[in-house]
């Protein structure tokens, strides 16, 4: 069924509004997908803070070239899905990933994040690296690590004085 234009351009508004407020933005071919499966990967994407939508190409094209991105050719070509990120770009790619485990007829073509274009291999390593929560824990870690070790240092003399003090005690109470 044929859409009204009006309509058309509220959906472009909606897409290129999304695109511009997404933290990376995921392009997917799904020739032969059910559409459980796609149900599936709409739930994963959505628990991650995403949204995954079933464009026509040339509406994607368009949104794209709304929100100032350059799109490979090879990127809108069959069918596509598109994945927006808008809170975290490593969890949504792993969700993506996560879900589309085990099913070959979806594959992942490319990205975008930060207005740069990713390729398939680029978006596998995002969805690799551990959530945006882990990274902050182990790079407040990384910072605390020599405020630590300097501590340790300031107190070593007077923890081997108190030990050399205690070790006097205990001789003279032993001797009396």
């Amino acid at each position: 069924m044929a859409i009204s234009k009006e309509r058309k351009n509220e959906v472009l508004a909606t897409y290129v509004d999304w695109m511009k407020r997404s933290q990376a933005v995921i392009l997917v071919e799904y020739t032969g997908a059910k559409m459980t499966d796609l149900d599936g990967i709409r739930a994963k994407i959505r628990d991650a803070g995403g949204e995954f939508h079933i464009l026509k190409n040339t509406l994607a094209r368009r949104a794209f070239v709304d929100s100032g991105m350059e799109v490979p050719e090879d990127y809108l070509v069959k069918s596509t899905a598109v994945s927006f990120a808008f809170t975290d770009p490593a969890s949504t790619a792993k969700a993506l990933n996560e879900a589309t485990k085990g099913k070959e007829y979806i594959k992942v073509k490319g990205g975008f994040m930060s207005g740069q274009a990713l390729s398939a291999a680029q978006v596998k390593s995002l969805a690799d690296m551990p959530p945006l929560p882990v990274v902050r824990a182990q790079l407040l870690g990384v910072l605390q690590a020599p405020a630590s070790k300097v501590a340790r240092t300031i107190a070593e003399p007077a923890r081997g004085l108190a030990a050399v003090i205690k070790a006097f005690s205990e001789k003279a109470t032993a001797a009396a």
